[in-house]
């Protein structure tokens, strides 16, 4: 998710074109089959690289085990969250799993908790892990990148079009400090999406003119109000269903869909129009967010990429891409196979390895590799633009109108607080029965 300024027309076509081809040039060069990440690791620098990490749910925990498998000399030393006990139950397990080897050593006076506890963790260390909820990463971006410090941080980048410029103005401060920043959009280092991309740098698809892009799934976990809870931390323990902290599931999920399409096509969407609504998840503790969007993206080429994402049990479940081009057509699978159809429907390519390496891992050998060499990782600007995507298909289908990427990014709407605190009022409260206001296409603001 970037946070820059809004992308002109014209001039600046091309670059939305090229940005992500020559990315995807880069990649695949860099990891394809039969390179031996850990030949890579240690080479020119040997010094103790500290790690800490930010949220320390089951992402941050996953992403510290990540971190520590790419690197045998990385230590973590710090982490923060919002809840103790959050805290506590991370370290144990790291510290289970790690046991004997010293490599998990988070003293007690490194254990930060609160809102603000992401400042005192991050001055502690080399390289940081952002994992929090969404709506903090643009404050915990700018934070890490002011501090100079190498970063791992998830998608979504941001939950608003503020956020976004944010985390773009912040990429462009890490590219000038030469700091290394993966963002966790993880078919980018992922075998058959890479394999498929030189195919389509290549011409073997020729111009990709429309697509498919698809997370339709049974949904999430929901974690119950308890009578002692505040409404700040209840909204906190069940971040997924409140837009501030989220963003809908188009965004926190749908964006791993929605940033293939980009990649492939080399570019981002000019407009969207879409629907979408509340059918089966509608209870009281699904807060604020729809269970299901349906989104036609646009793009500078003319090329239109359909999007769905729904949270829906015992409907049609599919998380996939597929895309039509002049030559043939691509279906990707995302447990190690892709193929190339040609137009008669014969098989020009496939792509199938179930032993590819783990894509969540490949990210971490690939960051702590270019740290040791030297090398810079810069993937913020493109995790920005691909959650913008996010966001204006989430403006269409909030607001039932046919949006720009232009008139989005002029949006000055904060849906996330500059600063948040246990005595703060959520941004959304809930009506004297318990429920949430919920988007009404046609009434709704460009949230």
């Amino acid at each position: 998710m970037t946070n820059k300024q809004k992308m002109n027309k014209g001039g600046n076509e091309a670059s939305r074109r090229n940005f992500c081809k020559n990315g995807a040039l880069l990649s695949a060069g860099m990891l394809m089959p039969g390179l031996e990440m850990n030949a890579m690791v240690n080479v020119f620098n040997d010094k103790k690289l500290k790690l800490a990490v930010v949220g320390c749910g089951g992402r941050g925990t996953g992403a510290v085990n990540q971190a520590l498998k790419a690197d045998e000399n990385v230590e973590l030393v710090a982490m923060a969250d919002a809840f103790e006990d959050q805290l506590e139950k991370s370290l144990a397990n790291l510290a289970k799993e790690y046991e004997g080897t010293g490599r998990v050593n988070v003293k007690d006076k490194h254990k930060y908790v609160g809102f603000d506890a992401y400042k005192n963790a991050i001055d502690q260390a080399d390289v940081v892990i952002l994992a929090t909820p969404p709506g903090f990463r643009p404050y915990h971006f700018e934070y890490a990148v002011n501090a100079g410090k190498h970063i791992f941080m998830e998608k979504p980048v941001a939950t608003d079009v503020p956020g976004i410029h944010k985390v773009l103005e912040m990429a462009k401060v890490a590219k000038e400090k030469k700091l290394n920043v993966v963002v966790g959009l993880q078919r980018h280092y992922q075998n058959n999406y890479l394999a498929i991309a030189e195919k389509i740098k290549n011409g073997e698809v020729g111009k990709i003119v429309s697509g498919q892009v698809y997370w339709n799934s049974a949904g999430v976990w929901v974690r119950p109000r308890t009578a002692a809870q505040t409404e700040m931390e209840y909204q906190m323990r069940n971040w997924y269903y409140f837009n501030w902290l989220c963003g809908d599931h188009i965004l926190e999920q749908h964006i791993h869909n929605i940033d293939v399409a980009n990649w492939f096509l080399g570019e981002y969407p000019v407009t969207a129009q879409g629907m979408g609504g509340r059918q089966i998840r509608t209870g009281k503790d699904h807060g604020e967010i729809f269970d299901h969007h349906f989104v036609e993206f646009t793009y500078p080429s003319g090329a239109v990429i359909s999007s769905q994402c729904r949270h829906q049990p015992g409907t049609w479940s599919k998380v996939g891409e597929d895309f039509q081009g002049t030559n043939g057509s691509i279906h990707m699978k995302d447990a190690g196979t892709a193929s190339i159809l040609n137009l008669d429907g014969s098989t020009a390519f496939e792509y199938r390895n179930r032993n590819d390496p783990n894509p969540y891992q490949v990210e971490h050998d690939r960051l702590f590799a270019a740290i040791r060499n030297g090398d810079v990782i810069s993937d913020a600007e493109n995790g920005a633009k691909s959650t913008m995507t996010a966001i204006l298909g989430r403006m269409a289908t909030y607001t039932g109108k046919k949006m720009t990427w232009d008139e989005a990014m002029q949006s000055k709407q904060l849906l996330m607080p500059p600063e948040v605190t246990w005595n703060s009022q959520p941004p959304t409260l809930p009506d004297g029965n318990g429920n949430y206001s919920i988007p009404s296409p046609g009434q709704n603001p460009m949230a």
